[in-house]
């Protein structure tokens, strides 16, 4: 399991490292930003909203944008808050923030960064200690339940306690909670009023515990930012440049908060997808996002469509999903165009039954390890957690390791704490230590003093708790053996450090084994190969999206697994949940029109965005909109053009072509002549690669011919008729001494057809 990992994503950048170089100078920082990526990374100034797709590098532009800020002398790293919405994002935000030289950028989620606040403010505005902070919220959620005379089943108190965290997040107090539903048209899990009866009661429980709940935390924060104008101007004091990452995801109550932070200012850089958006059920709503240019009309716009983590297979899917969508967040839709080579298309399998698809599944993933697929590279997705269950035994049976995504954080696992203290005391006393008189490096050292707990160079057989063990201390081996490289002096004193600041970070190496994820779980990660599985219907979309838009959030939430794919990518389902039972269920309505067989896609979105960069004010009275720059891409292979030559033909040079000779050679001495007349090189009137284009193209019209790079309007109109005769297979009267293309009426042709006239 990995997370974006630019270096594995991105050609022009050096090969992965765990520990790549600090750049040299702010100008360096810049290195091996793509023109949209360099174009956020620039743009440090005004309110600038970066419209990201999947794999397109968003986290690489964010974190170059505010390294080159502050590696230039225009951002202070105190004044910078980065917000996102994991502590595993904000983890590696810092950690890539420090590789880039721009450490002491605080970067946070927004809970995170709102109590730090709340409790440095509390005894001023409020007075004694902050509440204490609830640990298990469900628990209080339960006692509210039981003091209503309300019975709650397990999977009822987890719906009820979503339903006031919902509450809470859309500022909606209890008394107003079942108008709220109906208005939002929400399908709450209890009748409205007893849920509305349960939420009062917990608000009451914690008022008389003197305890609060995250959503607390903001609630607090933002009535502490309205009431004291003195405490508002103090932190806008301190933060000056703000930067949300995940920006579709925020939420009203989050938004208010942002509000409050930024004051009247508008250094402000928000990062987000619409076509992300797979949260709205926590109160999350795109609309943020896509009405930045209206609150913000100086905005700079920046689109990033060049997908570099994906195949153009995986690609081909992912756009042709979101071609099926409908309403406002497909409207805006990014389509992606992958900068990989060409990989194995994507896999859809058929099977009878749940467990047949759990035994092919992993009999594949066997397979996709024995051929050289690390097993930390490969993921199991799932729509709801229960359907794990199956999979783990499959992957057990075939003595495949496997790590369940959302469970212990990496660096509170009890042997890498325990791995932590022992480490530790061999920096310090190692001379002594006679375990490490044979260690002649630091991987060694770092060998021998976790052999101490049990680690083997050779796996344990099989899963559970010895092989969980295994892979945490195999992880640090690993950790060690990247950093010796990357600083061969290092000590085991440095490593310590190292690991300290990760663990700071939550900035955890990989631990190998097949991850298990639900698709909520899985966002913002990737893989070499991903498998999505029990694609029913029923199951994707779930039985609960009645609404148009529930069942666009479940298409979003496919796209999102697709899209975490790099290579490989397979989608399955059952026809029955049991062997020898009925076969029911049918393959998603999302896969029809992509997978073969499934017959056409139906009524098709509005076009998609193309990438480019969209400048503040574009819009004035009585103008039209500016056109954004929009990446060429190769007619053949799809790859993004970056060279001239190639961006004229709209082909890579290597990319097989069509070139109607015969024309070219026309053409070349129809060029020869024209530019004796004018008494120019021949390339003024069209270049190698102009013509080229041309005799690829065959254009038939003037609209065609005027689609080619090389041909403007200009050149359309002095030898347009000329060149469309010749594409048409007609005879050009030679023209000895004749006028000049500027003497003759406009796109005047002399063909033996037809005569011009003056």
């Amino acid at each position: 399991m990995t997370a974006a990992s630019d270096s594995t994503l991105f050609p022009q950048v050096a090969a992965a490292t765990q520990f790549p170089a600090t750049p040299e100078g702010a100008d360096a920082v810049l290195d091996g930003l793509d023109p949209e990526q360099r174009e956020v990374a620039t743009a440090l100034h005004g309110p600038v909203c970066v419209l990201a797709g999947a794999g397109t590098g968003k986290t690489r532009a964010i974190t170059h944008r505010i390294a080159y800020g502050v590696r230039a002398g225009i951002l202070q790293p105190s004044t910078v808050l980065a917000v996102t919405f994991t502590a595993r994002a904000a983890g590696e935000m810092r950690g890539r923030l420090r590789q880039l030289g721009a450490g002491g950028v605080q970067a946070r989620t927004f809970h995170s960064a709102a109590l730090r606040q709340l409790q440095y403010f509390w005894p001023k505005a409020v007075g004694g200690e902050v509440p204490r902070l609830l640990e298990r919220k469900v628990q209080v959620v339960a006692e509210a339940a039981a003091r209503c005379r309300i019975r709650l089943d397990r999977n009822e108190l987890r719906d009820v306690t979503g339903e006031i965290e919902w509450s809470k997040v859309t500022q909606t107090v209890p008394a107003d909670y079942p108008a709220a539903v109906h208005k939002a048209g929400r399908e709450a899990p209890r009748d409205p009023a007893e849920i509305g009866q349960i939420y009062a009661t917990y608000e009451q429980l914690k008022r008389d515990r003197g305890t609060i709940d995250f959503e607390d935390v903001l609630l607090l924060t933002v009535g502490v930012l309205q009431d004291r104008h003195d405490i508002a101007e103090q932190v806008r004091a301190q933060y000056q440049h703000f930067v949300v990452d995940e920006y579709q995801d925020v939420s009203p109550l989050q938004q208010r908060l942002l509000d409050l932070w930024l004051g009247d200012r508008d250094n402000l850089c928000v990062v987000g997808d619409a076509s992300q958006t797979i949260y709205s059920f926590t109160g999350a709503t795109p609309d943020h996002l896509l009405n930045f240019r209206t609150r913000h009309p100086n905005a700079t716009v920046v689109k990033l469509v060049r997908d570099y983590r994906s195949t153009p297979q995986v690609v081909h899917l992912a756009n042709g999903l979101l071609s099926q969508a409908r309403g406002r967040a497909a409207e805006h839709r990014l389509e992606l165009i992958s900068q990989r080579d060409a990989g194995p298309e994507p896999a859809y399998t058929e099977y009878g039954d749940e467990p047949a698809e759990a035994e092919g599944t992993a009999r594949r993933i066997r397979d996709l390890i024995a051929s050289g697929v690390p097993a930390s590279e490969i993921a199991v997705l799932f729509r709801i957690n229960a359907q794990s269950e199956v999979y783990e035994q499959a992957l057990a049976d075939h003595g495949v390791p496997y790590q369940l995504r959302g469970a212990e954080r990496f660096f509170e696992r009890p042997e890498v704490r325990e791995a932590g203290v022992k480490l530790r005391g061999a920096a310090r006393f190692g001379a002594n230590d006679a375990l490490l008189d044979d260690a002649m490096d630091l991987p060694s050292e770092v060998r021998a003093v976790l052999s101490d707990m049990g680690w083997t160079s050779v796996p344990p057989a099989g899963s559970g708790a010895v092989r969980d063990r295994w892979e945490s201390l195999a992880a640090l081996v690993r950790l060690a053996e990247d950093f010796a490289k990357a600083r061969p002096a290092a000590t085991l004193a440095d490593l310590v450090a190292e690991l300290d600041e990760r663990a700071n970070a939550q900035h955890a190496p990989t631990v190998e084994g097949v991850t298990l994820a639900s698709f909520h779980a899985a966002k913002g990660l990737e893989w070499d190969a991903v498998f999505l599985v029990g694609l029913t219907e029923g199951m994707m979309p779930i039985t609960y999206a009645k609404t148009d838009e529930q069942v666009e959030e479940e298409r979003r939430l496919l796209y999102v697994g697709v899209t975490r794919a790099r290579l490989h990518l397979g989608l399955s389902w059952s026809l029955s949940r049991a062997p020898g039972g009925r076969a029911v269920r049918r393959p998603s309505r999302f896969l029809d029109g992509l997978r073969p067989g499934s017959g056409g896609a139906g009524r098709r979105a509005a076009a998609a965005a193309a990438g480019g960069v969209e400048r503040g004010g574009a819009m004035t009275r009585g103008a039209g909109k500016r056109r954004t720059r929009s990446p060429a891409r190769c007619r053949v292979c799809g790859k993004t053009l970056t060279d001239a030559g190639e961006m004229k033909l709209m082909r890579c040079d290597d990319c097989p072509c069509e070139l109607d000779e015969a024309l070219y050679g026309r053409l070349r001495d129809w060029r020869a002549e024209r530019a004796r007349q004018l008494g120019q090189p021949a390339y003024c009137v069209f270049t190698d690669k102009t013509l080229m284009a041309i005799a690829e193209a065959v254009p038939g019209t003037e609209g065609e011919l005027a689609g080619i790079p090389g041909v403007g309007g200009r050149k359309l109109g002095r030898f347009g008729a000329d060149v469309l005769a010749l594409c048409a297979g007609e005879e050009l009267v030679p023209a000895v001494d004749g006028p000049s293309p500027d003497d003759l009426p406009e796109g005047g042709a002399r063909t033996s057809g037809k005569s011009s006239e003056k």
